[in-house]
């Protein structure tokens, strides 16, 4: 079991200390965890709110309409499911001491990179060679 990490509230990942340190690795967990956490809140959200609206509404375009937002509402909470499933991979990844390294290069993905997208599993370079990659082979 590891000893707990202090991190002060004001805590930033900084380029001059040892990349994925301590620190730096609850600083994400965290950050990984509060995420997870808002998108399992806004899914309950969704649930009490369809089971709300399950009512039989009479008006033919105010059926429609509710059922476009319904239809809308749960492609969001889909997205949101997938994305709950890649923020648990990366935290698997910081128990396994993976996170933070490039999946294709092994190189070290930018702290700026992994701070705006901590699910992120390539470097920037590698992430644009992917999507050149399948652009060119969706266009088949």
């Amino acid at each position: 079991m590891k000893a707990e990490v202090f991190l002060p509230d004001d805590y930033r990942p900084a380029e001059d200390e040892p990349f994925m340190n301590d620190r730096q690795l609850e600083y994400f967990r965290r950050k990984l965890l509060t995420w997870k956490q808002e998108l399992l809140d806004q899914s309950a959200e969704t649930i009490d709110s369809l089971q709300d609206s399950a009512r039989n509404v009479p008006d033919i375009a105010d059926r429609a309409s509710e059922e476009t937002d319904r239809a809308l509402e749960l492609r969001t909470r889909d997205r949101q499911r997938k994305l709950v499933a890649k923020i648990d991979a990366a935290l698997r990844r910081i128990e396994n001491g993976e996170f933070g390294y490039c999946e294709v290069s092994g190189e070290p993905i930018s702290l700026k990179r992994l701070d705006a997208r901590p699910i992120a599993t390539m470097t920037l370079e590698a992430q644009e060679k992917h999507e050149r990659r399948e652009k060119v082979h969706r266009d088949d």
